[in-house]
């Protein structure tokens, strides 16, 4: 039943309390309308003068794509593997860990260390660096668990700015449009050193060690451990060689993002060379990687950043500062895409099923490579076209002008970047006409 205060007896101060507390809600509801309709209410907004940004110039693509709405439109400006019949793939190894995941009753959804899931720090630093790797058996490495590819550079990048005496980063021309941003948003000085060469295709690798030769002792040298994005070219192992006596003669700082791990060849270890060449002998580097394409995790942003050191004192002092890092910027990972890793990496049988996946991937590219060159040949376009099979991983660095690509675009309804970049895993077998034929006509009809 409910009781009437004002027949209890209260205290003086309790009816003090009371007639403040009426008063105080009467004023809230009496005055709520003169708010609402003050001008300051209906005033310009405090934003008003904030620029319309431009959009990004690669997921810029596919708003335009999805604008259009023609039957013969094709998408190859994003980097997300497709299927012959063009249609997102989850792995089956994928879908049986999650399986198992969910079926898990003891799971628990409590906050991850600063550095994320233990296991899957590990097996991530076992799976780019080799088993027998000299820094996994002498514990001179630091990993964190990060926001796929993109979040591993910029923590690394981040803890560069804090701890590196040398705030200059070189990166490739070109390279992954991305990679300067994080750069000098986390507050490093980014130059560039020469890379692709586009009257051969290929690598400018006496290019390359000039530029390298001239940055200044200690510099920061980003490297794409295989796959290069966008070009599609990588060094040899012997141009590799030279780069790495080059790097460590001048005490430059190698920083690699590992994207593609064994979706560039099939061969998780041979697209791993790269980065075990520089662990080997012993110095210094930083390893981004993502399980965004090898493992078609791109929404779940699983990735890891190792920081191989030359002592396990300094790797543990390492590994404190880089949680320092990580804590104010988002806490601590999420959890739902390292489990589905780490349940794929530890268990034996899921292991090898996930790379009989993702070589079958990493081979309906390189078919598609190959059925693009013939088709292009076949049409007699003008111009060699053999890089379209030479070239290696997702993309390929067609050759291809701003004007032929917008000519392609209107005319054929093809999407990729202005830079002449295309997706090969965006490509399949039924579509290869209609790209060769709009290729054909861009050179043709545009110099």
């Amino acid at each position: 039943m409910d009781i009437d205060r004002t027949n209890v007896i209260m205290s003086p101060l309790e009816r003090r309390l009371n007639t403040i507390s009426r008063h105080l809600i009467q004023g809230c509801f009496s005055d709520s309308t003169s708010i609402v309709a003050s001008p300051a209410f209906y005033g310009a907004s405090v934003f008003q003068n904030v620029a319309q940004a431009p959009e990004d110039p690669i997921l810029g693509v596919t708003v335009a794509f999805n604008k259009d709405p023609s039957p013969l439109k094709l998408n190859l400006g994003v980097g997300a593997y497709r299927t012959e019949e063009g249609k997102p793939l989850v792995l089956n190894v994928v879908r049986r860990a999650e399986q198992l995941l969910v079926n898990d009753l003891y799971r628990k959804k409590e906050y991850l260390p600063i550095t994320g899931l233990s296991d899957f720090n590990k097996l991530s630093a076992k799976l780019i660096l080799g088993s027998e790797s000299p820094a996994i058996l002498e514990n001179r490495l630091a990993t964190a668990q990060c926001l796929s590819g993109t979040g591993s550079l910029r923590v690394g990048a981040e803890f560069l700015t804090k701890h590196y005496h040398q705030r200059t980063i070189y990166i490739p021309v070109p390279t992954w449009g991305n990679h300067p941003k994080i750069f000098m948003m986390a507050g490093l000085s980014v130059k560039t050193y020469r890379y692709y060469d586009p009257t051969t295709h290929g690598l400018n690798f006496k290019g390359l060690l000039e530029d390298l030769s001239a940055a200044p002792n200690g510099a920061i040298v980003l490297l794409h451990a295989c796959a290069h994005n966008p070009t599609g070219v990588d060094p040899t192992q012997d141009q590799w060689e030279h780069i790495r006596q080059l790097i460590r003669s001048k005490n430059l700082l190698p920083f690699f993002d590992s994207a593609y791990q064994g979706f560039a060849s099939g061969s998780l270890d041979t697209d791993a060379q790269s980065v075990r060449m520089f662990v080997a002998d012993g110095g210094d580097c930083l390893v981004a990687q993502s399980y965004a394409k090898n493992m078609g995790l791109y929404g779940e942003r699983v990735g890891a950043l190792t920081i191989v050191c030359k002592t396990t004192d300094v790797a543990r002092k390492v590994e404190s500062q880089m949680k320092l890092v990580i804590r104010p910027m988002y806490s601590n990972p999420p959890i739902h895409g390292a489990s589905i890793v780490t349940t794929i990496l530890k268990d034996r049988n899921m292991f090898y099923e996930w790379k009989l996946e993702l070589k079958a991937m990493a081979d309906r590219i390189i078919s598609m490579r190959r059925q693009l060159y013939d088709a292009v040949s076949a049409r007699g376009t003008p111009g060699t076209w053999n890089h379209i099979i030479k070239q290696i991983g997702m993309f390929t660095f067609t050759g291809l002008n701003s004007k032929q690509v917008s000519f392609m675009t209107s005319e054929y309804h093809i999407y990729l970047t202005s830079d002449g970049r295309i997706s090969m895993a965006g490509l399949s077998s039924d579509k290869v006409p209609h790209l060769a034929d709009a290729i054909h006509a861009a050179v043709t009809s545009i110099a």
